[in-house]
C-alpha cells in the first residue's frame, strides 16, 4: 500500500519540481511529452469531470493555488489583483491528451494541479493492491479519503465518521456507512485564508480567478470511486447547493451539502445515504 501511495506522489505531485506532472507543467507550449498511464488516467477523468461541471472542477489552476499561497510558493499579491474577477477557459480546451501515445500538451500557458483528484486515485490505487491480493473486505484511507470494498468483518457495512466543518476542533457530525464505495470532503475549514474579516477557502473557482464565494462548509460525495467522489465533492462546492444539488442529481452520486447560516448548519442531501433531505 504504501508503494502504492509513493507511486502518486512521484508521478503527481506539485511540491516535488521532479515529479511528472510538473515535468509536465515546465514544458513549453505546444510540445508534446511523454507521461505514465497512472497520471495519464487521472487527466483524463479530471478533463471529464471538468467538462462535465462546466469548469466547476478545474485541474489547470496551479497558478492560482499558489499565488493564494495554498500551494508550495508563497501568496503573490501581485497574481491575486491580476486575476481575481476574471475567468479563464477551461482546462479541457487548453491540454491535449494523446491517451494511446501515452504523451500530452499544453495548447496554452497552463499550471496543472492535481489536488482535487489525486488522492482520490490513491484510494483506488491501493484498493487496487487489495484486489491484486485477494483480500474480500477492505477500508482503505488517504488524508480523509476512504474508500471500503465489502463488509466489516462482522458482515455489517464500514463506519465513517462525518466531521463537522469547525475551524477550531475535529468533531463529529453524523456516521455513514459505506460498502463498495468511496467518500471525499471539501470544505473550507482545514485551508483557508482571511480578506476583511472574510475566512475564504483554499477551493479555486476558475469562474472568479480566486477562492470559491464563502457560504458552502462542506461537501461529501459518496461515490463508486475515489477520483469520482474527490474531483465531484470539489466540483459541488464551487456549484454552490441548488447547482450542486442538480449536478449530484445528474451523475447519481450522494452527496451530503453543509451551508454555512450565521452560527448555524443548513444540510441539503441527495441520495438515500443522507438522512435530510434538501
Amino acid at each position: 500500500l504504501a508503494d502504492a501511495v509513493a507511486q502518486v506522489d512521484a508521478q503527481m505531485s506539485t511540491w516535488k519540481a521532479d515529479s511528472d506532472l510538473m515535468r509536465l507543467n515546465a514544458v513549453p507550449v505546444g510540445e508534446w511529452v511523454g507521461i505514465p498511464p497512472e497520471l495519464m488516467q487521472v487527466l483524463v477523468r479530471g478533463l471529464e469531470i471538468g467538462q462535465a461541471s462546466d469548469g466547476a472542477f478545474d485541474i489547470g489552476l496551479g497558478d492560482l493555488v499558489n499565488a493564494w499561497g495554498f500551494g508550495a510558493d508563497n501568496a503573490d499579491e501581485g497574481a491575486i489583483r491580476a486575476n481575481l474577477g476574471q475567468s479563464r477557459r477551461p482546462t479541457h480546451e487548453v491540454l491535449e491528451l494523446d491517451e494511446q501515445g501515452l504523451r500530452a500538451r499544453k495548447l496554452a500557458p497552463l499550471a496543472l494541479d492535481l489536488s482535487g483528484i489525486a488522492k482520490g486515485y490513491g484510494v483506488d490505487r491501493m484498493m487496487q493492491v487489495c484486489d491484486d491480493f485477494d483480500i474480500p473486505s477492505a477500508l482503505v484511507a488517504l488524508d480523509g479519503e476512504l474508500r471500503a470494498k465489502g463488509l466489516q468483518p462482522d458482515s455489517t457495512p464500514w463506519t465513517v465518521v462525518i466531521e463537522k466543518p469547525a475551524y477550531d476542533a475535529r468533531l463529529p457530525l453524523s456516521m455513514l456507512e459505506l460498502q463498495d464505495a468511496a467518500v471525499a470532503t471539501s470544505g473550507d475549514y482545514r485551508h483557508w485564508v482571511e480578506v476583511d474579516g472574510m475566512r475564504l477557502s483554499h477551493t479555486i473557482d476558475r469562474r472568479m480567478g480566486g477562492p470559491a464565494l464563502p457560504g458552502i462548509a462542506g461537501v461529501t460525495v459518496v461515490a463508486a470511486d475515489g477520483m469520482t467522489a474527490d474531483a465531484m465533492a470539489t466540483a459541488i462546492l464551487v456549484l454552490g447547493v441548488n447547482d450542486g444539488c442538480a449536478f449530484a442529481r445528474k451523475h447519481r452520486v450522494d452527496c451530503l451539502i453543509l451551508e454555512r447560516a450565521g452560527n448555524t448548519l443548513r444540510q441539503h442531501a441527495v441520495g438515500p445515504l443522507f438522512d435530510v433531505n434538501d
